[in-house]
């Protein structure tokens, strides 16, 4: 298939590359140009997909049998896209979100048919991407246009920006090389699959040219379970280290730092498991092999080579969180004791 990827050099869309070239797909990819692509055999058509005259025109002399949109966060993203590629024959493949999703959840491992949107500006990424959805719905009902919609969970990969409480990436590794706690939101037990890039690829991928996929939307998660806590407990382990946890709830985090801890607050606090039965319905043999522990020593390994900086201002800002957290639990302690 001739296959066009919107991004492309992200780090879930970089995998989504790299297996449609092992499968044989002619790949392009349309993005700013800021990183070119690393894969072999790839056009990389350069433009700004926020220009959306000049965007929509160059997709409209252009001829792809799908496109893989991984750059689509709010309703005007969505509706460029479809301006751009509706009446063109092309399937049209919306990345989404789990975080689209209205909490709390009505099924636990959480089940497509049975949910609906996120409502609530409040947390702007999760209302956006429900936005996106609730838009493309009335473009699938009226104008019958070739949309299939992936929603992926928490999803770490080479690339990423977004390991860990305080998204602090190699910072995780640092302190507990130093011996220093890492901060975790509630109790640690809230259960939780985490997915990586290269298993989620395959689902973006799989869906192309299936035409049952048309009209729907699919969760594409890890099926292994785990808590929370597991995740620097895992880090731990590749390290060959002993972890300090401290335990602080979501409410206060977010309240100390809303643009850093809304993610935890209003998505991450309810489980994140997912059933992925009905994207095995069209690709059958769907699962995500990569395991927890392989996971981690990927990212490791990925630190280690390429992402080997600490971020101060989280570093410091954890600090001060577990100064606080002992203070509070001094505090308790005397309380106990009186």
């Amino acid at each position: 298939m001739k296959v066009l990827v919107l991004g492309g050099t992200g780090v879930i869309s970089r995998e989504i590359v790299k297996l449609l070239i092992r499968e044989n797909h002619e790949v392009s990819v349309y993005n700013r140009g800021s990183r070119p692509t690393s894969a072999a055999g790839v056009r990389q058509i350069v433009g700004n997909r926020l220009d959306r005259q000049a965007f929509e025109a160059a997709m409209r002399s252009e001829s792809f049998d799908a496109v893989i949109d991984m750059i689509c966060f709010n309703e005007a993203d969505a509706r460029s896209t479809i301006a751009a590629f509706a009446g063109s024959g092309a399937q049209i493949v919306v990345c989404s979100s789990v975080a689209a999703y209205r909490r709390p959840y009505a099924t636990v491992p959480t089940v497509e048919s049975a949910e609906s949107l996120f409502q609530d500006p409040v947390f702007s990424y999760a209302f956006d991407k429900a936005e996106v959805e609730r838009y493309l719905a009335t473009v699938i009902k009226d104008q019958q246009v070739p949309v299939t919609i992936i929603r992926p969970s928490l999803t770490f990969g080479p690339g990423a920006a977004n390991v860990g409480v305080l998204r602090q990436n190699y910072g995780i590794v640092d302190r507990i090389r130093r011996n220093k706690p890492l901060v975790m939101f509630g109790d640690g037990s809230t259960a939780w699959s985490f997915t990586f890039t290269p298993d989620l690829a395959k689902a973006f991928v799989g869906v192309l040219g299936k035409e049952k996929s048309f009209g729907e939307a699919y969760h594409a998660c890890s099926e292994e379970r785990c808590r929370w806590e597991d995740l620097y407990l895992e880090f731990a382990r590749v390290l060959g280290k002993d972890v300090e946890i401290v335990h602080i709830p979501s409410e206060l985090l977010v309240a100390a730092n809303p643009a850093l801890f809304s993610h935890l607050y209003f998505e991450k606090t309810f489980p994140g498991l997912f059933d992925n039965s009905k994207l095995r319905g069209i690709i059958p043999d769907f699962r995500c092999d990569i395991t927890l522990h392989d996971g981690v020593k990927m990212m490791v390994d990925w630190f280690e080579q390429e992402a080997n900086q600490v971020d101060p201002v989280k570093d410091a800002l954890e600090d001060r969180l577990v100064e606080l957290y002992r203070g509070w639990k001094a505090q308790m302690k005397d309380l106990s004791e009186h």
